[in-house]
């Protein structure tokens, strides 16, 4: 694997992460010790949405940290699947956290008990300015990637929460209504349970080594065949190795009028043209011929593994 993605990699948008992650933890503490003050279960649901934020950055920081151990002969990837594993724990302890939102609603449905709503009105207006610098100064990050872009979305996720309390706070402060609070509780359970599945989708998806949703496989193979000098390709795989890091693998066919040198130039076509138009910096190519195919030679094929073969892929179906 290229040192140089390696380093493209590690360390993007670490700054960033790292002053939104500090402001986010302090406030979600502030917000459980406000939450217990003012007897809001609103604050508290959403101290636990602001524990989603906490979790998505420390994980994403502590990837980024993780990642830069190199590689080993144990763990020839290195230990980039450690974010995975990390947000797999993370998803299905936000669920539970969730369920004891929806088991507090429930039990403040049948007994409303009363709230101080302006202090709950004040914290959650700070939460409010909270999650929107954080969000503004990972919009404006430079460091891209799934992880940056994620944890945006997460704290435009975490304001709303905010906006629904500060709402709860307004309505019992002019009509101490307290149904109010366990109502925009479960709104924000809700919102939680709804990050949290999509989360666990993704991840058990690249630990199952499925082809990431944004590239379809059979239109990059068909754009493999376009290239000058590919006859066909066949046994190609897609996967994760974490968020924003796509690995290939595939056997391609090149004419047999092909010499080494110009079988080589299209292997660099090859890799320049994946990594340019479908992200792909990590590509590992068989070059076979028409004639190794014909007599099996260089196969590596094994159906019992369950492989996708795309040999149908050739030039007359482009």
């Amino acid at each position: 694997m290229s040192e140089r993605i390696h380093e493209h990699h590690r360390g993007r948008g670490a700054r960033e992460l790292t002053i939104v992650f500090s402001m986010t933890l302090a406030f979600m503490v502030a917000e459980i010790v406000g939450g217990l003050l003012t007897n809001s279960l609103a604050l508290l649901s959403d101290a636990g949405h602001m524990l989603t934020d906490a979790g998505a950055l420390g994980l994403s920081l502590f990837a980024v940290w993780f990642a830069s151990r190199p590689a080993t002969p144990e763990k020839s990837y290195g230990y980039y699947r450690f974010e995975i594993l990390a947000a797999l724990i993370n998803g299905v302890t936000l669920i539970f956290i969730s369920l004891y939102i929806f088991y507090e609603a429930f039990h403040r449905f049948m007994e409303p008990p009363q709230v101080r709503s302006l202090p709950m009105l004040t914290i959650a207006s700070l939460g409010l300015i909270v999650n929107l610098v954080g969000a503004w100064i990972l919009y404006r990050s430079e460091g891209g990637g799934v992880n940056i872009r994620g944890a945006f979305l997460h704290l435009l996720g975490d304001a709303l929460g905010s906006v629904g309390a500060i709402v709860a706070g307004v309505v019992m402060l002019a009509f101490d209504w307290w149904l109010a609070d366990p109502l925009v509780s479960v709104g924000i359970g809700l919102l939680i349970t709804y990050g949290s599945v999509r989360l666990l989708r993704e991840v058990v998806d690249i630990l199952m080594e499925g082809t990431p949703a944004h590239i379809d496989l059979t239109a990059l193979g068909r754009r493999m065949t376009e290239i000058p000098g590919v006859a066909s390709v066949h046994d190609l795989h897609i996967w994760s190795i974490t968020s924003d890091f796509e690995t290939m693998s595939g056997h391609v066919v090149v004419s047999d009028d092909l010499d080494g040198e110009r079988q080589q130039e299209v292997l660099a076509t090859l890799c320049q043209t994946l990594a340019r138009e479908f992200g792909i910096n990590h590509v590992t190519i068989q070059l076979e011929s028409n004639l190794m195919v014909e007599k099996g030679r260089f196969s590596c094929h094994c159906p019992a593994n369950g492989g996708i073969s795309l040999s149908a892929l050739g030039k007359s179906e482009s």
